[in-house]
This record gives C-alpha cells, structure tokens and sequence, in this order.
C-alpha cells in the first residue's frame, strides 16, 4: 500500500482518536486513502481487504465499521432490515439505492426540500432525517 494512502488512514484514524491498530489502519486507508467518499458494506470492504492481498477476518471488519460509526468517522445508513451500508461523507445527504445491483449512491440534495416533520414524541428530539430512494429499471 501506498505511503500517501496509508497516511491518509493514519491521519483520519487520528481526529477521532481512535488507535491505529494493523487492522484499522489497512481498513481506513481502504476507506479513505485515495481521499474519495465511499458506500461499503462490511461484505464489499472485506472483499477490497482480500483483493489487496492482506487477510482480516470478516467479524473484524464488522467490529472495526462499529468502532468507525461510534467515533464519528462513517454513517450507517440502513436500506433494509437485511443490512448496513457505511458511508464516509458525514454531511446530511440523500441516497439511491439501486434495487438491481444492491448499491448504495449518493444523491442530488437540490431539489429535495423537507418542509415540515410530525412532532417528536414528548421528552423527544428528531436527531437525523435519513432520505433513501429507492430505484429500479422501468417495467
């Protein structure tokens, strides 16, 4: 792997304190090292792990993608109850989802205007309002 690359993962592990173990470092610099924006699943990370030649367990993919999430770094975004996506781009935005190929994608947020939520259960607050539309070729 790339010095620039593995920096780029050292460094994202850094602003959220997290310590820079073997693992977390191959597994942010997949995330992050090319300093592109990403939608994994632990399944399509795993699978980039094996691709560049090193070996993680996927139960540590798993557990890494939670340590991500809990200290701020990636999003979870959830399409359905059958599993999560991790998205690395932190800022409020829409998502396709395409139904075909089973791929998360970010969206356009120009034109999606939310004007107006039900009111929050007493002793509640909305904390995030996530927008997945889902799509499929035309029948």
């Amino acid at each position: 792997m790339p010095d620039t690359i593995r920096a780029r993962g050292e460094a994202w592990l850094a602003r959220a304190d997290l310590r820079p173990t073997r693992q977390r470092v191959l597994l942010a610099s997949l995330l992050v090292g090319d300093g592109r924006n990403r939608h994994v699943t632990a399944e399509t990370l795993h699978d980039a792990v094996r691709r560049a030649g090193e070996k993680v367990s996927l139960a540590t993919v798993y557990n890494t993608l939670r340590a991500f999430t809990e200290a701020g770094l990636v999003q979870e975004i959830t399409v359905d109850g059958t599993g999560s996506y991790f998205d690395t781009r932190l800022d409020d935005h829409p998502h396709f989802y395409w139904e075909d190929e089973g791929r998360l994608s970010d969206a356009g947020h120009e034109a999606l205007h939310i004007v107006d939520l039900p009111a929050a259960p007493e002793g509640m607050e909305v904390a995030k309002v996530d927008v997945v539309i889902r799509l499929r070729p035309k029948r």
